[in-house]
């Protein structure tokens, strides 16, 4: 079977239809149809129902699922075993979002190069889609993210919760003072809703970052304010580069632990204690 076929299958489960299927994968909605097309054809079954709401599976399309995910982490996991660098024994990539490395994933890079010198390590930086996808698709062993999507044969783990405060370069005393200077971080549309719930006044954002490290440096470049974990912004208010806006409401962001269920081996479970304890030490600073 052409693995593109199977990849193009989980993306479309992946994305929920084959509109958003052929935009990830830089096609036509026409060749991913045309793909999952032959696809039936091959298996003799539909894979999909398809209406105004999206794609949904089939039976055998869940049944197939399996098979299209073991198919592919076969080729991935063959083309790691061939690219596993000289003197270590298997390779473990981790994807996770910009703000989760600083302060979690970078010490357990450290810590895991400290415990299994053997494993050679992947990372990645990516949005919710690309890492779901990934793990999908057997690319991503591990990913930490803030809006996981539930997917057959993935365990998706609640790991810490991430205090979004309102800071900014002056001191202020009220929120309407801070949003003229406004830099609005979007954090993923869990945040999104109760953001406008909080300020329905607000139509529209001057400068709107996707990935916080920028909207950082874009305030302690050229002043301002807006929405940051407290954990990332710690040190900026301990030397009173920025200042937390008392009288804004916070947000919590919980972040999870995304992985496959069944590995093929042991190798994922000190990862993951790792990744679990390092959490719990920052839950409790």
């Amino acid at each position: 079977m052409d693995t593109e076929l199977a990849r193009t299958f989980l993306t479309v489960v992946s994305a929920g239809n084959f509109v958003k299927a052929a935009e990830r994968l830089f096609v036509t909605q026409s060749t991913v149809s045309a793909r999952i097309q032959s696809l039936e054809q091959q298996l003799g079954c539909r894979l999909f129902v398809r209406n105004k709401a999206g794609a949904f599976l089939t039976a055998e399309g869940q049944l197939f699922q399996k098979y299209a995910v073991s198919l592919l982490r076969t080729v991935e996991r063959a083309h790691q075993a061939v690219g596993v660098p000289h003197g270590f024994r298997a390779s473990l990539t981790i994807g996770a979002r910009f703000a989760l490395w600083e302060d979690l994933l970078l010490p357990w890079l450290g810590a895991m190069r400290h415990t299994a010198p053997d494993i050679a390590l992947r990372t990645e930086i990516g949005f919710e889609d690309d890492l779901m996808l990934g793990l999908v698709e057997g690319g991503i062993d591990i990913a930490v993210l803030y809006t996981p999507q539930s997917r057959p044969g993935l365990t998706v783990e609640p790991l810490l919760v991430e205090e979004l405060i309102l800071v900014s370069t002056d001191k202020l005393e009220n929120v309407s003072a801070a949003l003229d200077t406004y830099v609005h971080v979007d954090w993923g549309p869990e945040f999104m809703a109760r953001h406008a719930a909080q300020f329905p006044d607000i139509s529209g954002f001057g400068l709107t970052a996707n990935v916080g490290w920028i909207g950082i440096e874009y305030l302690l470049m050229h002043g301002g304010c807006g929405y940051f974990p407290l954990r990332t912004v710690s040190k900026y208010l301990a030397d009173q580069r920025l200042h937390r806006v008392d009288s804004a409401p916070a947000f919590q962001l919980p972040a999870y632990l995304v992985y496959p269920s069944n590995p093929e081996s042991g190798l994922l479970d000190t990862a993951l204690t790792q990744i679990r304890d390092l959490a719990g030490s920052l839950a409790k600073r």
